[in-house]
Formats: structure tokens, sequence, C-alpha cells
């Protein structure tokens, strides 16, 4: 008898093998060996920086004045610094100007000059008046109604600023017993 005529005459076992050998097949075809490989980097952090300004005189007022006389200039410093860890733009405006009484306006008779003195290196303070300050703004403190920029302060960067205030050599008696009040602010976006 020949193989097929054995195959033929059980054809419930033939179906059998040929049903096994398919699945044998099926599995050696589905599980694809092949090489793989896998390399990873964990632990990626991101932060955002911070701005951030320091100044020396925070809450308190620059400089104060009483019983001034026409001619008469008062100086005071302040030192600003960018504590943060990004760079920033940094600027200085006048806000809340308050003249009593309302007029006539002291403010407009009360001169200031505002100077960059310099950067600080290290600890060391730049040195006011010695020539190389930048001014910032000339003018009336009822005029200083814009924002003045300063530039950009890397992290860490410290400036001192010195203000020079002047009751106008020719104000008159009607300015007599006068108040203006002011606040002078720091301002910075990043850069």
């Amino acid at each position: 008898m020949s193989r097929i005529q054995a195959l033929a005459r059980h054809p419930k076992r033939t179906l059998g093998v040929l049903a096994a050998v398919l699945v044998a097949v099926g599995i050696a075809i589905g599980s694809g060996a092949q090489f793989t490989a896998q390399s990873a980097n964990p632990n990626n952090v991101f932060s955002a920086g911070a701005l951030s300004i320091d100044n020396s005189k925070e809450g308190a007022a620059i400089l104060t004045a009483s019983g001034m006389t026409p001619g008469q200039t008062v100086n005071g410093t302040v030192d600003i610094a960018n504590s943060g860890t990004v760079a920033g733009t940094f600027s200085l405006s006048r806000t809340n100007l308050v003249d009593t009484p309302p007029t006539p306006a002291l403010s407009t008779q009360l001169n200031v000059v505002v100077s960059d003195c310099g950067e600080f290196v290290g600890t060391t303070p730049p040195t006011c008046g010695d020539g190389d300050d930048t001014n910032v703004y000339t003018g009336t403190l009822a005029a200083m109604n814009a924002s003045f920029g300063l530039g950009s302060y890397a992290p860490d960067e410290q400036h001192r600023f010195d203000f020079a205030v002047t009751l106008a050599a020719g104000t008159g008696d009607q300015f007599q017993g006068g108040e203006s009040s002011a606040t002078f602010q720091w301002n910075a976006v990043s850069a």
C-alpha cells in the first residue's frame, strides 16, 4: 500500500496530522524570532526660571527732606538687583504723586535727577558722582510720568542709583508749606 492510499484510508487521522502541522507552522511564523534593543534617558526635569527684584530700601523712602529752601538739594541712594535666575529688562517709574495742597503743586518745583552709578563688582558698590554715572531722568517730579528703561540685568546683577532732588532756586512764596510725596517703582520683565 502506498502512502497516499494509507492517508486516504484514514481520513480523520490525515486531517488531524495536517491540522497539527498547520498550527506548528503558524506558531513558528507568528513568533517571528528577531533581535531587539532599547535605550532610555530617564529623569528629565524641566523648571521655570524666576525673575525677582531685590531693593535695598524695600518698603522705605529713598530720600526724605522737610523744610527745604529754594536751591537746596537732598540726595539718597538705593541698590537694585536682579535676584532671580533669568535675565530681566528693568525700568523705573514714578507713581502715587500727591501734592498738598494740590495747587500750587510743589512737585512742579522739585527738580529730580536720577543716575545709575553703575554695577557692583562682587560686593563692592560703585561710586556715585565719579563721572561714570548714567543719567536715567532729569526733570521735575511732576513731569516724571513715564517709565524709564534701565537696561537688561543678568541674574545677580546689582546697580546703585542716586536720587538728587532740588527745590528750584526761583520757587516763590506761594509754595511755602507745600508738600509732595511719590512712590518710585522698579519693574522687570524677563528678557
